[in-house]
């Protein structure tokens, strides 16, 4: 048996700035396609909420952050 490589960061999430309230979207491209990929803040696991809105199209994923607050950051 051979261990599956990892998938990479082709293109990684770079800061952004944004109005509290308003949306903000955090894009990476990843070296593998269709790879399950897990969002976090710090050690927190994020969940799919109005808060928070997960998309993968093939190696591209998104977190779309909506409603922004200070806390955010």
């Amino acid at each position: 048996v051979v261990p599956a490589t990892p998938a990479l960061f082709e293109k990684k999430l770079r800061n952004q700035e944004a109005e509290e309230g308003s949306t903000v979207t955090l894009h990476a491209e990843l070296s593998k396609h269709d790879v399950p990929v897990r969002w976090k803040k710090g050690s927190v696991l994020l969940q799919a909420s109005n808060k928070y809105e997960m998309k993968q199209m093939g190696s591209a994923v998104e977190l779309l952050i909506h409603h922004l607050q200070l806390k955010d950051a």
